[in-house]
């Protein structure tokens, strides 16, 4: 199945007539609900496990957000914060990471487990944020290590790069014109995203909010939307109603039970 998915993406992606997110919905839910971390709240799963992926899937959720660092090693590990359990991930050796587990007892989760879970399915796809390091350059480097790691475990097709660094950003698309990236931080409008090449805005939902332009422009330009972190129920129900592609949220549960 996944070398069928992996065949028959890039046949699709070679269609001049089609958007890359219009492609993308040949092959995974179009429910727009994505997990942020995973589905972990509801049950009380630890963030950015394999297990809050695999709730993620189980629900089916049209993707899952899981945010990845460096470690001194080069190493791959899935946590929000720049620090596991008081060490600084980028200081510290995945080997010393593991030392202390998960609440549910997994040891740190690693880009390659996330992206290995995920590709057993078609369903669900895998929201991979590339969170910024200490320096420009080392997020540059980290953005083409994961980049490459991607490529080697044939993980593209479930892949959604998105990125606050637009360094990161701009670089993913260097390296793979077809990939599916947007920004997050909220700064740059959609004319220049267009022009850079990049797939869309993921975008905090104060900010749409704040300017209602950026998704009327967006869509003009063709441009795929998604929005952060949307967990109460009016605000799920605006951005349903302005057909957002995914709508990021710690309530998964909530925003799926909208979609029946």
């Amino acid at each position: 199945m996944r070398t069928f998915v992996y065949i028959l993406f890039f046949m699709l992606m070679s269609s001049v007539t089609m958007r890359a997110q219009d492609i993308y919905k040949k092959f995974f839910s179009d429910n727009a609900v994505v997990a942020h971390r995973g589905a972990w709240k509801a049950k009380g799963i630890p963030q950015n496990s394999i297990e809050s992926l695999r709730e993620a899937m189980r629900l089916g959720c049209a993707g899952s957000e899981f945010d990845v660092h460096m470690t001194a090693d080069s190493v791959f590990v899935l946590c929000h914060d720049n620090n596991f359990f008081g060490k600084v991930i980028e200081k510290h050796t995945y080997s010393e990471l593991a030392a202390t587990k998960l609440p549910n007892g997994e040891t740190v989760p690693t880009l390659e487990q996330a992206l290995m879970e995920g590709m057993k399915q078609t369903d669900t796809r895998l929201f991979l944020e590339i969170k910024s390091s200490s320096t420009v350059e080392r997020t540059v480097r980290s953005t083409e290590k994961i980049v490459e790691k991607v490529n080697e475990l044939g993980a593209q097709p479930w892949v959604f790069y998105i990125a606050f660094d637009y360094n990161a950003v701009k670089r993913v698309k260097q390296l793979v014109p077809s990939a599916a990236v947007a920004y997050l931080n909220g700064d740059i409008s959609p004319e220049q995203l267009q022009k850079d090449n990049i797939t869309g805005l993921d975008y905090h939902y104060n900010v749409f909010k704040n300017d209602t332009s950026l998704i009327t422009n967006s869509k003009n330009l063709g441009l795929s939307l998604n929005v952060w972190t949307v967990n109460k129920s009016e605000d799920m129900d605006f951005f349903t109603s302005q057909d957002f592609e995914y709508i990021t949220t710690d309530e998964p549960e909530l925003l799926l039970s909208k979609k029946k």
